[in-house]
């Protein structure tokens, strides 16, 4: 009975310490490791990179449904060189656009957010406009103002569905 009785006492200020959770310092390296992705210009590379990394795919995928016009006509060969060109073409031109806008967008985002030193959804509503203005731009003011707000929308609909600020 006495072990009983003493086992639960020392039972619960274990569980207690098993609660009690130690704060943990980042290291060097980790610290490191956050300047080094706090720099703008590192993030805006990186964001540029895997958008084009994305939109390699994505033109892989789109270009593969492509048909050719004249399909009865053609031999299976001359399909799959036509489809294989298609895919090359899509992935090249997507790619280029991803990147494009992954690097406009990681870098205003980024600027905005250090001049304004907070993290908030006001930094992805203005690198929106951004990205989208530029992106459009070769269309001319209403294209660009249309591209603006079109692009803002839609980063605030994607930030508010990830829910990346409270």
């Amino acid at each position: 009975m006495e072990n009983g009785s003493t086992n639960g006492p020392s039972s619960s200020n274990e569980a207690e310490k098993a609660q009690i959770e130690t704060i943990r310092l980042p290291t060097v390296e980790e610290i490191r490791g956050q300047d080094i992705w706090n720099n703008c210009a590192v993030r805006s590379v990186v964001s540029g990179v895997m958008g084009g990394g994305l939109g390699l795919f994505m033109g892989l995928f789109l270009g593969a449904l492509d048909n050719p016009l004249m399909q009865e006509e053609m031999t299976a060969r001359q399909q799959f060189v036509y489809t294989a060109k298609q895919m090359g073409q899509r992935s090249w031109s997507s790619a280029k656009a991803f990147a494009l806008m992954g690097f406009i967008f990681s870098a205003a985002e980024c600027a905005v957010e250090k001049a304004r030193a907070k993290h908030d959804t006001t930094n992805t509503v203005v690198a929106g406009c951004v990205t989208g203005g530029a992106i459009s731009a070769k269309g001319g003011p209403k294209a660009a103002c249309a591209g603006c707000a079109g692009f803002a929308a839609f980063s605030v609909l994607i930030e508010k569905f990830l829910e990346r600020h409270d």
